[in-house]
């Protein structure tokens, strides 16, 4: 289930007709002409290298690709896409002593994609979370780690 919910949660954006300013919104995203395959290195080494554990690797264009037919796909829409899931111990924690239902933001999701029509250019970033109630020091952490990633 996890494997689909970045998947789904753009495919209902879609849906609902939610335009890509909106998504500018809660999306923070660089940019990197970096290959696909180093930058989702360099991302998985930025929460490694802070001692964090990834729990879970997505990934998308793979299982986009694999159920095309099924849904009556086709329209390829990226070169390559994945997720990395993580939690962090102490940020978490401090969210949520401001907050308990600053659970609902935990795990973390990094991604990064190369869309099929911009090939060379790999998009990577995070789901900012809402500003305040111990939630800051988290949109800090995730965005060091797309920065570094995506060399900016």
């Amino acid at each position: 289930m996890v494997k689909f919910a970045l998947a789904a949660l753009l495919a209902t954006a879609s849906l609902v007709g939610f335009s890509p300013a909106f998504a500018a919104d809660w999306l923070t995203t660089y940019e990197s002409k970096a290959p696909f395959a180093d930058v989702l290195a360099d991302l998985e080494d930025a929460i490694i290298n802070r001692g964090y554990i990834v729990d879970y690797r997505g990934n998308v264009a793979e299982m986009l690709s694999r159920t095309a037919g099924d849904v009556g796909a086709s329209k390829t829409l990226y070169k390559d896409a994945g997720f990395l899931q993580f939690c962090s111990a102490t940020v978490s924690r401090s969210a949520m002593e401001a907050d308990v239902a600053n659970i609902g933001f935990c795990p973390y999701v990094l991604f990064a994609y190369e869309a099929e029509t911009k090939p060379g250019t790999v998009t990577v970033g995070f789901r900012r979370l809402p500003d305040g109630d111990g939630r800051d020091g988290v949109n800090t952490l995730l965005d060091e780690m797309v920065r570094e990633a995506s060399g900016q």
